[in-house]
């Protein structure tokens, strides 16, 4: 297919972006010993887009042969003339830089290619059934099961030329409990780039059907947390969600234009000196990383990019487009979710750098305040203001552990939260990789990173 591109592609004037893009993806669901999910999706097409009259084009074209991709060119040329009549702003030059060149296959992808799919519905059937087995509490589990195969070429006029071949699974169990007339769930949720040994290496797959049970079970009839500003110990999972979502996209480059909080900040403290904050297509620090990719969906090799170096705001993400406008090099977030979607600004796998201090030691140099386990829902905006969900909080008084909370929020300003940060642990850990970044269109990104204790706003029960 890269081959048909370039040569595509070999025959245009101006600039001109082709994408082949086929993603396959099964799913699996258990429930009471039932199967209530077994689909297998293929998608797959070509997206184009041109730059001219100023004006970017785009087009898509769900068939793969030349003469309806060079279709789809001419349309998005027509597209493209038509938006330079409406946009007063025209796109300049775009920024000349090393493209990806070659063939790639990530780490995982022929060897899940090659599992059974009876085998790996049947871990999930096993998975459900022992969950259950664990307590009589339990009265309900779900066990379910998704990959997705990723197969892309980007081919472009000004020098990109690569292919990338990736497999994404996942994986999430839960199980519900009631005692006495109250409820409570367990739940644990990963996902990787890799294969199924990479799955069920990570940290969250390990006992995940004790650890999961045993949530459920331990907070029936735990107190809730009381409110109010607190020291709280955050785990991974919790610190990837707000690097992710109160960060991450302030620091956009097209939210930056938009005004976002971190607009006219590079350069500025907006931490402590012991926050670093990265966003990077590698997996650094630990393997497959949720968003790992060799290079981004307009064929820019992916980079390790460092937003926050020592609590200094160093860089903004950019695509080609955006980096042309502050000046700078792409970072490799041009991202999109299918062919027919346009490259948007998109994280990839977001984390804070971990420290020198051992979670152990963290604890015990705590006089109060609580240790916060789990990334539930939540939401965050363009001020970096957020609120976010977890599952459960364990006390924390003169060093030492105590007993387990439910229903803690956490809240604030991401930046003066980042400010009070006084320790980060040596432990490190992606714990997003099964969640979906939403922005118009879905992403698959990761995020994670040691333990953090800084302070902010509790919400509870009094």
């Amino acid at each position: 297919m890269r081959t048909l591109l370039e040569e595509i592609v070999r025959g245009q004037a101006g600039w001109v972006e082709l994408r082949y893009h086929r993603r396959r993806q099964n799913d699996f669901s258990v429930q009471k010993g039932r199967v209530d999910v077994a689909n297998a999706q293929t998608i797959g097409g070509v997206g184009v887009r041109v730059l001219e009259d100023g004006s970017f084009g785009f087009a898509s074209s769900v068939e793969a042969d030349r003469a309806s991709i060079q279709k789809a060119v001419e349309r998005a040329r027509a597209n493209a003339r038509e938006v330079s009549k409406l946009q007063s702003k025209k796109v300049g030059v775009l920024p000349i830089v090393e493209f990806a060149k070659g063939d790639f296959v990530l780490d995982g992808y022929e060897e899940l290619e090659s599992k059974p799919l009876d085998e790996k519905l049947q871990a999930v059937i096993d998975m459900e059934k022992e969950t259950v087995g664990k307590a009589g509490d339990i009265h309900t589990v779900m066990s379910s099961y998704r990959e997705i195969f990723e197969e892309k070429a980007v081919v472009t006029s000004d020098g990109a030329s690569a292919s990338q071949k990736l497999v994404r699974p996942e994986l999430r169990l839960n199980a519900f409990a009631e005692k006495d007339g109250d409820h409570n769930v367990g739940s644990n949720s990963l996902g990787v780039t890799g294969g199924w040994n990479c799955l069920f290496d990570h940290p969250t797959a390990q006992g995940i059907i004790e650890k999961t049970a045993k949530q459920a079970i331990d907070l029936l009839g735990a107190p809730h947390i009381p409110g109010g500003q607190a020291t709280v110990i955050l785990e991974p999972s919790l610190v990837g969600l707000l690097a992710h979502e109160a960060i991450g996209h302030t620091v956009e480059a097209d939210f930056v234009l938009s005004g976002s909080v971190a607009a006219g900040k590079i350069g500025k403290r907006v931490g402590s000196d012991l926050v670093t904050l990265c966003d990077s297509g590698h997996s650094e620090y630990a393997g497959n990383a949720g968003g790992e990719m060799p290079f981004d969906d307009e064929g820019i090799p992916v980079q390790n990019t460092v937003v926050i170096e020592n609590g200094i705001l160093k860089s903004y993400l950019h695509n080609r487009e955006s980096a042309a406008e502050f000046g700078v090099a792409p970072t490799g977030n041009g991202r999109a979710w299918l062919y027919k979607d346009e490259p948007l600004i998109r994280m990839r796998n977001t984390y804070l750098r971990p420290g020198t201090t051992p979670l152990e030691e963290m604890i015990a140099s705590t006089r109060e305040g609580y240790l916060i386990v789990g990334a539930g829902s939540g939401q965050a905006d363009a001020t970096g203001e957020f609120m976010f969900g977890s599952s459960y909080a364990v006390e924390i008084k003169n060093g030492k552990l105590g007993r387990k909370l439910r229903e803690a929020t956490i809240s604030g300003v991401a930046f003066d939260v980042l400010q009070t940060v006084d320790a980060v642990s040596t432990e490190f850990r992606w714990d997003l990789g099964s969640g979906y970044c939403g922005k118009w269109q879905p992403a698959k990104v990761d995020a994670g990173g040691p333990y953090v204790r800084c302070r902010l706003t509790l919400g509870g029960r009094q």
